[in-house]
């Protein structure tokens, strides 16, 4: 999970987990929504497909992203529990928000 947080911690990544929220794409396509270097972007990629929350798909010379939205789905749920937060909609806050609603 450690990865998984230090891959958010940057706001490029963040960005770049955004742009493949909407779609897949090729990491031409990403480097054009930044104005960074090559290297710098292929060093964003490395971290967060270090931390699984992208994969690559290679077909001849073109890399295509694509987002693996369960790690992140599992990493925040993770940091949830740690601190005793539910997620919304399930457990005892829901509850207690439907009785308080009917009241």
């Amino acid at each position: 999970m450690n990865q998984v947080f230090k891959a958010l911690s940057d706001p490029t990544r963040r960005r770049v987990l955004q742009l493949l929220r909407e779609r897949p794409m090729t990491a031409g396509e990403l480097a054009d929504h930044f104005e960074l270097s090559k290297p710098t972007m292929s060093a964003h990629f490395s971290v967060l497909k270090a931390a699984g929350l992208i994969y690559p798909e290679k077909e001849g010379t073109t890399i295509t992203y694509r987002l693996r939205m369960s790690v992140l789905e599992d990493a925040l749920l993770g940091f949830a529990e740690t601190f005793g937060m539910e997620p919304a909609g399930t457990g005892r806050r829901a509850s207690r928000r439907v009785k308080e609603r009917e009241a």
